[in-house]
C-alpha cells in the first residue's frame, strides 16, 4: 500500500492545476523539482520551466513518465497497491454512476422476467419492451422507476463491496493463495458483506420497476405504491420488516457467484491485456480497459441469468394467500388471464420454470437485457474505477488538494 511520500506517475489524470518541472530535473519528490546535482530548484524562474496542463484521459509528459514508476498494480510483481481510501472512493463512484446510467436497461430486464404469464405476452423482447415502456410510461416514471432506492443502496453497497474485495484479495495473495482463488473469494465475500445494505434497496427497486408509476394502467404488477417511502411503509405494515429481505437467499445465490466470476474474469483479462499491449506505463488503453470490463460482466451475467430470474420472481410475487382462501400453489393474477405460480423456494422455481417454460423462455428469460446490462454496467464501473485510481494517484504525486498543496515541502 503506497504512502503519501512515494513517487507515483499514472498514465492518465485530471489535475486542476499546472504541473511545473525543470528541464534538467531527474527526480520529483513531493512536488519539488530537484536538479541532477541535488540542488533545490523549486523556486527558480525563467524560460527553462515548463507547464503541463493534465486532463483525465491525457498521458503524462514523457519527462514525468520516465522519471516516476506506476503505483497501481494488482499482481505479485512487487508494485504498490493503491491506498484503501482511494479504492473506496473509486469503487463507490464507479458502481453508483454505472448503476444510474444502466437503470433503464435493468427496468426492462425486470419487466421481461416479472411479467404475468399470458399469450401473447405484454413484452416480446428487450427492444420491444424498451420501446413500449418508453411510449406508454415515459422515462422518469417508466424506464427510471425505482431509481431512488437503487441509488440509496448503490453508493454505500459498492463502496463496502470494493473495500472488502481489495482487503480480502490482498490478504489472501500475501498468504500465498493463488491469484484466481483470491479474486473469486474476494468477489464473493465483498458481495456477501454488501448484501446487508443493498438487498432491502433491491427489493424496493425491483417492485417499483415492475409497478411503474402510481395507478399504472399499462402494466399489472400486483403493487400500487405512490412513492418509495410509501412502498417502504406498506411493506413493513402488511408484510413486516423481514419482507425487505424477501428473496435474500436467491439474491445471494445470484450475486455471490456473479461477483466472484466478474472480478476473476476482469482480473485475468486485465493481466493478459497489459502483457498484450506492453505499454511503458504498465496500464491499459481506454478501449482495452472498456472491453475487459464489458466481457467480464457479460460472461458473468449470462452464466447467472437463471438465478437472476428466480431472484426477480421471488422478490416481486404477491404474498401467498392463507390456506382458508386458497390451498393451491397458484394464485390468479389481477387480470384473470392466467394462474400465477407462487414459488416456495429457489429450487422449486427453477424446476417449475424449466418444466413449464423450457430453458430459454423459463430459465433464461430476459437474458438479452441481462447480458447487456451487466456488460455495459461492468465496463462503465471498471473504467471509472481505474480512472479514479489514476486520478487520485496523480493528486497524491503532485500534492493536489485534498492530498496537500503542490510545491510544499
Amino acid at each position: 500500500m503506497s504512502s503519501h511520500g512515494e513517487s507515483i506517475s499514472p498514465a492518465r489524470s485530471e489535475l486542476g492545476a499546472d504541473v511545473t518541472t525543470h528541464s534538467s530535473s531527474t527526480n520529483i519528490i513531493h512536488g519539488i523539482t530537484r536538479a541532477a546535482d541535488g540542488t533545490d530548484n523549486s523556486q527558480s524562474t525563467g524560460a527553462s520551466r515548463h507547464h503541463y496542463n493534465l486532463s483525465i484521459f491525457s498521458k503524462l509528459p514523457p519527462q514525468l513518465e520516465q522519471q516516476t514508476p506506476s503505483p497501481i498494480q494488482i499482481d505479485r510483481d512487487g508494485e504498490q497497491d493503491p491506498p484503501y481510501l482511494d479504492v473506496l472512493i473509486a469503487g463507490g463512484l464507479g458502481g453508483t454512476v454505472a448503476d444510474f446510467l444502466m437503470h433503464s436497461v435493468d427496468t426492462v430486464k425486470t419487466r421481461l422476467q416479472g411479467q404475468p404469464a399470458a399469450h401473447p405476452p405484454k413484452y416480446y423482447n428487450m427492444f420491444h419492451a424498451y420501446g413500449t415502456i418508453l411510449r406508454e410510461e415515459g422515462i422518469a416514471r417508466g424506464l427510471y422507476s425505482g431509481v431512488a432506492p437503487a441509488m440509496s443502496g448503490s453508493l454505500p453497497g459498492t463502496t463496502l463491496y470494493f473495500g472488502t474485495y481489495e482487503y480480502t484479495k490482498r490478504t489472501l495473495t500475501a498468504a500465498g493463495c493463488p491469484d484466481t482463488l483470491a479474486h473469486l473469494a474476494g468477489g464473493s465475500l465483498g458481495d456477501f458483506v454488501a448484501s446487508f445494505i443493498y438487498v432491502p434497496s433491491e427489493v424496493l427497486k425491483t417492485r417499483m420497476q415492475l409497478q411503474g408509476r402510481y395507478n399504472n394502467p399499462s402494466f399489472v404488477s400486483g403493487y400500487n405504491y405512490k412513492s418509495t417511502w410509501h412502498a417502504l411503509q406498506m411493506i413493513i405494515k402488511h408484510d413486516g420488516a423481514g419482507a425487505l429481505y424477501q428473496g435474500y437467499r436467491a439474491t445471494l445465490l445470484r450475486d455471490v457467484p456473479f461477483s466472484a466470476l466478474q472480478f476473476a474474469f476482469y482480473e485475468k483479462f486485465k493481466a493478459e491485456a497489459k502483457k498484450w499491449e506492453g505499454r511503458a506505463d504498465g496500464q491499459m488503453s481506454l478501449p482495452v480497459e472498456t472491453a475487459c470490463g464489458a466481457i467480464a460482466g457479460g460472461l458473468a451475467g449470462f452464466l447467472t441469468t437463471p438465478l437472476d430470474v428466480m431472484k426477480t420472481l421471488l422478490q416481486t410475487q404477491v404474498k401467498r394467500p392463507s390456506s382458508s382462501i386458497a390451498s393451491s400453489s397458484t394464485v390468479s393474477n389481477l387480470s384473470g388471464t392466467a394462474a400465477q405460480k407462487y414459488y416456495v423456494g429457489i429450487w422449486d422455481g427453477l424446476k417449475w420454470n424449466l418444466r413449464h417454460h423450457g430453458v430459454i423462455s423459463g430459465l433464461f428469460r430476459g437474458v438479452g437485457p441481462r447480458v447487456s446490462w451487466t456488460a455495459l454496467q461492468s465496463a462503465i464501473m471498471f473504467v471509472i474505477y481505474e480512472q479514479m485510481l489514476q486520478l487520485q494517484a496523480n493528486m497524491r504525486q503532485f500534492g493536489h488538494w485534498p492530498y496537500g498543496h503542490f510545491g510544499s515541502s
